[in-house]
């Protein structure tokens, strides 16, 4: 009986588990849609800035924004790594660190140290244990990125390139493909070429025609601070993308914990039956045996 009682504990513990698993799945999944709303709406205003800066660079030759100069002497790169505040989604945070580590040892192997910048922290974690440079961090970002949070994790990366310590700045985040599937992506940020600027057409060409715009109070002052927009907007998109990115994952993650901890009371159930028929077939067998002795 004691057996049985222990199997009844745990079928009673991972029934429990699965009410969490089953809660978390559903949160996942309305934060989910919220998610990918706010990354898909983001998408337009990246793109038109972008428009912007390459029609103002192409009328504007005559001026070389710092982010389009190589910093050639510099030994040192800057990475921006983007990960989750909290865990319980899959493999995802897993991906991403294990592909920066390997960009680390990369630039490591060819003689260039690493400064880094973490947003999340779990990605905070991972570079404190890996005893990395942390310039700048910025966690606990909530449910909703918001761009006067992250603007100052950036800035201190865009400052260390304009005064060129740094000759280059990745981008490392977990891109939103589908619900089912996000992959761990690591972008160069900076220097930003021309070819990064024009969106390619439908026949893979750069177009040739730009436009001018009337400028105040001049054409420098408002492509440096356009070129500075985009650079932010594109790291606030990919924040964007490793939320919907990390609904998506938990959502799926926990709805796996929920099947196999339905799987595992299965299991525990036919255990107990087994456990019980066995007892009673027992007690069946004493009283019998009893009744013939008498």
């Amino acid at each position: 009986m004691a057996g049985m009682k222990e199997i009844r504990g745990k079928i009673k513990s991972v029934q429990n588990t699965r009410k969490i698993t089953k809660a978390m799945e559903m949160v996942a999944a309305s934060k989910m849609r919220r998610a990918q709303e706010r990354m898909r709406s983001a998408r337009p205003y990246a793109d038109k800035v972008r428009a912007i800066a390459a029609h103002m660079s192409a009328a504007n030759p005559e001026y070389r924004h710092p982010f389009m100069v190589k910093n050639e002497g510099a030994k040192t790169a800057g990475l921006i790594l983007v990960t989750t505040d909290k865990g319980l989604c899959g493999g995802m945070n897993t991906n991403i660190l294990r592909a920066s580590l390997t960009k680390i040892k990369e630039l490591d192997q060819s003689g260039v140290s690493v400064e880094a910048s973490a947003i999340g922290g779990k990605g905070l974690g991972f570079l404190n244990r890996l005893r990395a440079k942390v310039v700048s961090q910025v966690t606990q970002l909530g449910d909703t990125p918001h761009l006067e949070k992250l603007i100052g994790a950036i800035k201190v990366q865009l400052d260390l390139y304009s005064e060129g310590k740094i000759n280059a700045v990745y981008l490392a985040y977990t891109r939103f493909v589908n619900t089912m599937k996000q992959e761990a992506v690591i972008e160069q940020l900076l220097p930003l070429s021309v070819d990064d600027l024009h969106q390619k057409g439908a026949d893979g060409e750069t177009p040739k025609t730009s436009w001018d715009y009337i400028y105040e109070p001049d054409a420098q002052t408002v492509v440096d601070d356009l070129l500075v927009r985009y650079v932010e907007a594109l790291v606030y998109q990919a924040v964007a993308e490793n939320m919907a990115s990390e609904q998506s994952a938990r959502m799926v993650a926990m709805k796996a914990a929920s099947d196999n901890a339905k799987s595992v009371i299965n299991e525990l159930q036919l255990v107990y039956n087994k456990s019980r028929q066995a007892a009673i077939t027992k007690e069946l067998s004493e009283i019998v045996g009893g009744a013939a002795a008498v």
